[in-house]
């Protein structure tokens, strides 16, 4: 028979408790962002990550911008010129024909609009990083914005529309939104037919060629490359695109919050809450000992106050906890939710509110508090 390997052997016996194990002290230095920002001849800053793990380049252009752009009456053109840079083609290819040239690249592309940015992107191979970005570019400068596409894109919203309020989630959403920003600011705007029907090739294009320039966009590459040789890619692809203005900040809403109770009816066995208010700012000199406090308070999952006492302790719903986002050119919002059959939502929305007090009012356990700190 064939002795067993000399490692195996002497392989080092297993501790008997899981708390006898010991690791090595983890080792980490927070990385500057100055080694990794590099400006262009045009001003563009650029921030590269190069790693050698895998033969893959990504590329990402983050835009200000977004729905906060949108007119009152064109609510939806951020995110449909998004889509149609991307599904409409260029000047010169087609729709179909540039998602052909992507598929045999394996390029995954990516362009879309949120509230207060838009972005676009690319994930390829090393070798089709240059073809990859060709396109891209083509994309953006050079839309062709294909009618049957807008078309397809326009049913496709107006569908969504009709289904909005087939779950309770989306109806949840808005209706806070409107109470909390107030029903003119873009955070609480929704699409309607008219507004979508009504969102015509020029105004893409003019929107597109406003918002993606040089002059609005940070840019950040990570991936298998030398630096030199990725700025001076970068160099030569965005010289000739014309640099255009910073989009301004976004609007601060308006409308006061007005405190009470907002409630919609609608035929389902489960009662869906949310909880809170506008929160702070990121820079609050009290934004880090808020993201703990609400670690410690709903924020945690199990190991959380609210997941504990309503889910835990009484049984009264799947999912309980709260979140803590703090806007950048506005307050954000706190807001504390859970779903819970019908019958014992006012029990639930009891124990959370005993909840806020307990921690307004009482020092959190030192116990407690290393625990938060440890999750982040």
């Amino acid at each position: 028979c064939l002795a067993a390997p000399a490692a195996a052997q002497k392989a080092p016996a297993l501790p008997k408790r899981p708390e006898q194990i010991t690791f090595k002290p983890l080792a980490f230095s927070a990385p500057k962002a100055s080694d990794y920002r590099h400006v262009l001849s045009n001003g563009i800053v650029v921030y590269m990550a190069p790693s050698s793990e895998l033969p893959l380049v990504e590329l990402s252009l983050t835009f200000r911008g977004g729905d906060y752009l949108e007119p009152a009456d064109k609510v939806g053109l951020a995110g449909m010129t998004a889509a149609m840079l991307r599904t409409g083609g260029t000047e010169s290819l087609a729709p179909a024909e540039l998602d052909e040239k992507l598929d045999f690249l394996a390029t995954e592309v990516s362009i879309g609009a949120r509230g207060t940015s838009c972005s676009a992107s690319i994930d390829c191979l090393k070798a089709n990083f240059d073809e990859s970005l060709s396109l891209l570019m083509d994309m953006l400068r050079r839309p062709r914005l294909d009618d049957a596409k807008r078309k397809i894109a326009v049913d496709d919203m107006i569908e969504q529309m009709k289904q909005r309020n087939d779950d309770a989630d989306p109806i949840l959403g808005r209706e806070w939104n409107m109470a909390l920003y107030g029903e003119d600011h873009f955070e609480a705007r929704e699409p309607t037919e008219a507004s979508v029907r009504g969102i015509t090739r020029a105004d893409m294009a003019a929107y597109a060629a406003r918002v993606f320039n040089p002059g609005n966009m940070i840019v950040s590459v990570s991936g298998d490359f030398e630096p030199k040789a990725m700025l001076a890619k970068l160099e030569a692809a965005f010289s000739t695109w014309p640099k255009g203005e910073r989009m301004p900040e976004p609007p601060a809403p308006t409308a006061e919050m007005k405190p009470g109770v907002y409630h919609v009816e609608k035929e389902i066995p489960q009662g869906k809450v949310y909880i809170g208010r506008r929160s702070i700012t990121r820079d609050d000199p009290d934004y880090f000992a808020a993201l703990v406090m609400n670690e410690i308070l709903g924020g945690g999952g199990f190991t959380s106050r609210i997941m504990k006492t309503v889910r835990s302790d009484e049984g009264l719903a799947y999912s309980a906890g709260s979140s803590l986002d703090a806007g950048v050119w506005y307050p954000g919002e706190f807001r504390a939710g859970f779903q819970s059959k019908n019958p014992t939502v006012a029990l639930a929305i009891k124990l959370i509110e005993n909840e806020f007090e307990k921690i307004r009012t009482t020092e959190v356990g030192a116990e407690e508090l290393a625990v938060a700190k440890q999750s982040f």
